[in-house]
């Protein structure tokens, strides 16, 4: 028996297909990585800096040729900082309440006007606790009903956003009413409350008189600090940080691991690459083979498994003996040596195909039996003369 050591090439061309399957996931976790990422960066609402009809750069463009300083932060501390340098109007969207209370009001108290678009129920908590949300509010256009400056430029803006309520005691102002008691816009001493949020989107600030509203609103001073708060902003902050938790002996158990990993890799890892340096054929003895194999039937007391491989090999050779075709059945092959023998067929075919073995000496007795049968039918076969003496 001759085993020979496979070529890169047959091993590459057996794992073809599981090469191009790992491919092809590969591809489509790369493919909709990207396009989610894409998905969500695609847009973001109320952002000075997005293009996109979502976005509000028209605005902080038109503030900036209006001779308005905008300041765009995403940090509180940079927010901070840029309320102490100038006198401002803060301009705040945090639909996702980010912000806390305490960290609202410290960033509310600096600035000179405070707007805040699509205000939440902690910001109204914070800083309006007289005002309500109210749902949303999704009319085409509001008429101006009001006397704040910015409302009467614009005269009418379109309406799709949030609303907002008034407590009966409530001093501050409601404009833009779109139902009874349900305001589109409340200013309540320096800070205005917008909820006609559809207003600074680049998509719809040039209809109706969305423009005159917004400008209106961020451009009361000369310098406007446009805030959108992050998930760094989140908690009540002054917290210690992941790495101020860690144990210190973390740090040098993780690089020692590390370590370990990659010594084991080198130290049990596979080589790559054929096991011998070339294409040598292995010789195994036939003997070594059988024999191996007679010890793994023995230990699973395949007794059946054994005597049908012998008689694959009988009918094998009996049919060759026979001159039958390779394609010659059981069948055939038991009534040829039957009329060959002179034995009978049905005798021949318990031998080939019927008895089982129930015991070990079964076994032995029906092996020696299959070997008497192919002398019986080469016996048969040879002539006379060829024969060797005393058969």
């Amino acid at each position: 028996m001759t085993v020979t050591t496979p070529t890169l090439r047959v091993a590459t061309r057996r794992s073809l297909f599981w090469i191009i399957a790992g491919v092809f996931l590969v591809l489509i976790a790369a493919i909709t990585l990207v396009i989610n990422g894409a998905a969500r960066g695609a847009s973001t609402p109320f952002s000075a800096t997005d293009p996109s009809p979502k976005g509000s750069k028209a605005i902080a463009e038109v503030l900036r040729q209006q001779g308005v300083t905008v300041t765009v932060t995403a940090t509180l501390r940079d927010t901070e900082r840029a309320l102490a340098a100038h006198p401002s109007t803060l301009f705040l969207a945090d639909p996702n309440s980010l912000l806390t209370a305490a960290r609202l009001e410290r960033i509310a108290a600096p600035a000179q006007h405070l707007v805040i678009a699509g205000p939440t129920f902690t910001q109204l908590r914070a800083l309006a606790p007289d005002v309500r949300g109210a749902g949303k509010v999704s009319k085409a256009s509001l008429a101006a009903d009001c006397s704040v400056p910015a409302v009467r430029a614009a005269g009418s803006v379109t309406g799709t956003g949030s609303g907002l309520r008034l407590d009966p005691t409530s001093d501050a102002t409601g404009c833009l009413e779109s139902r009874s008691g349900v305001f589109s816009l409340v200013q309540r001493d320096t800070i205005t409350l917008l909820g006609a949020t559809a207003a600074l989107s680049n998509e719809k600030v040039d209809e109706r008189g969305n423009a005159a509203l917004v400008l209106t609103l961020l451009g009361q001073d000369d310098h406007l600090v446009w805030y959108l708060p992050t998930a760094d902003d989140a908690g009540l902050g002054g917290g210690p940080t992941i790495a101020q938790l860690t144990p210190s002996w973390v740090g040098p158990v993780l690089v020692l691991l590390i370590i370990t990993a990659l010594t084991a890799a080198i130290w049990r890892g596979r080589r790559f690459g054929p096991l011998v340096i070339e294409n040598l054929p292995v010789v195994v003895r036939a003997s070594e083979t059988m024999e191996g194999r007679a010890r793994l039937y023995q230990r699973g007391a395949a007794r059946l498994h054994a005597l049908d491989a012998l008689r694959i090999g009988t009918v094998s050779r009996l049919a060759a003996a026979c001159g039958l075709p390779r394609t010659a059945t059981v069948t055939e092959v038991i009534d040829a040596v039957a009329g060959i023998t002179a034995r009978p067929a049905h005798d021949i075919r318990s031998l080939l195909i019927d008895t089982a073995p129930t015991n070990d000496r079964d076994l032995v007795r029906l092996s020696d039996a299959l070997l008497e049968l192919e002398r019986a039918a080469v016996t048969a076969l040879t002539p006379t003369d060829d024969r060797p003496k005393g058969e």
